[in-house]
């Protein structure tokens, strides 16, 4: 039996792992990337714990998805984040050429798509899904290490 899922079934699992993420004092960002109504891929923000820059939520989940799938490009897969990528991760997503973005709250500051960058051309992008509890989540998270400091 193939059910359809909705964008906002697949985005409350994307902010299940940004719930993980500010368990761990992550900046609280989540990502999921599924194909044929399946999650291939989970992760969350890391950079704090790997102590590297570069372990963005849709970076892990890239470097999952890929795994799963045995190559490069991550073709008929759709990408569900909390947050808008920013331009490091939209330039990943342009490379993998996926095929969907779809994400909660936009970062006009930081992010790919409010900064004008490409992603592949033929990637649809999304924006809006479940943004307040996107957004709320990233405000607690601020509010309560700025209350720390």
């Amino acid at each position: 039996m193939n059910m359809e899922f909705s964008d906002e079934y697949f985005m409350k699992k994307a902010l299940l792992e940004a719930e993980q993420a500010f368990e761990k004092g992550e900046v609280p960002v989540g990502a999921v990337i599924v194909v044929d109504n399946k999650i291939i891929a989970r992760a969350h923000n890391l950079t704090e714990l790997l102590n590297d820059v570069t372990a963005h939520a849709e970076m892990q989940a890239i470097t999952s998805a890929s795994n799963f799938l045995g190559g490069k490009y991550l073709h008929n897969c759709t990408l569900y984040v909390t947050l808008e990528p920013c331009q490091m991760c939209g330039g990943a997503l342009f490379w993998s050429q996926i095929s969907n973005v779809v994400y909660g709250a936009s970062d006009p500051e930081r992010g790919c798509i409010s900064l004008n960058n490409k992603l592949h051309p033929k990637t649809k992008i999304k924006g809006g899904i479940l943004e307040d509890q996107a957004s709320s989540l990233l405000k607690r998270f601020f509010i309560e290490k700025r209350n720390l400091n």
